[in-house]
């Protein structure tokens, strides 16, 4: 579904991404994981056009999607969220989510069903008239999860929606993630620092530091790899 050639991007001289090339198969949950400003935000802002990068490709289900704008990668079929939830503060949760499925839908009566549709799907349907600004972290995060799926998107990209949440709220998250996979065939690559979840969730893992490639493979061995262990694991353990 997803595949990402020789990607590189520095700024001012400061190299984020480096040569960087992974793979995520079609109807999979990747994880893209590594230490804090090892440049994986920077690589999901690279395939989604927010960044263009000095070199390399991005190819979307076998097209080259490079240094398009994040609209048009949208309408290709990524979907992403944000490190940083930032609602539309002023509007209700359906609201927000409204905007998203306008991208698909032909009119505000058919987007408001969509959004519907999805809060369902994420049993956060009892907020849907709440103002935004009440939700606590926890839904903000679910509700960002919300917008970017109502976009129908045909890959998933997760930036850290779990970071901050309790185990049982990181739990259940794990669950409606699995569960749209499972039931969706949607392809899923997600950010995240849970090991807990990455775990429960992925079938492959690519393991970056300073923004290049230092393993990758099913998650039960690339934990087990020294390299990862000695930059990333090992720190986390601490």
């Amino acid at each position: 579904m997803l595949e990402v050639r020789g990607l590189h991007k520095s700024f001012r001289g400061l190299v984020a991404v480096n040569e960087l090339s992974f793979a995520v198969a079609k109807g999979s949950i990747g994880a893209l994981i590594g230490p804090n400003g090892a440049g994986k935000t920077t690589v999901f802002n690279l395939i989604t056009g927010a960044l263009r990068p000095d070199r390399g490709q991005v190819l979307l289900d076998g097209k080259d999607i490079t240094g398009r704008r994040p609209d048009q990668a949208c309408r290709d079929g990524i979907g992403r969220t944000f490190q940083v939830a930032k609602p539309l503060n002023d509007l209700t949760v359906e609201e927000n989510v409204m905007i998203g499925a306008l991208r698909a839908a032909r009119g505000v009566a058919e987007a408001r069903v969509e959004a519907r549709r999805v809060l369902d799907l994420l049993a956060f349907g009892r907020e849907a008239t709440k103002p935004a600004h009440e939700l606590t972290l926890p839904d903000r995060k679910r509700l960002e999860v919300a917008k970017a799926l109502a976009t129908k998107p045909r890959i998933l990209l997760l930036d850290e929606v779990m970071a901050g949440l309790r185990p049982t709220e990181t739990d259940q998250m794990v669950e409606v993630f699995r569960r749209l996979n499972q039931e969706t065939g949607l392809t899923i690559l997600l950010i995240e620092h849970v090991m807990r979840a990455v775990m429960a969730l992925s079938g492959h893992v690519t393991v970056i530091n300073y923004g290049s490639l230092i393993a990758e493979g099913p998650p039960d061995q690339v934990v087990r790899d020294q390299a990862v262990l000695d930059c990333y694991l090992g720190q986390e353990a601490d």
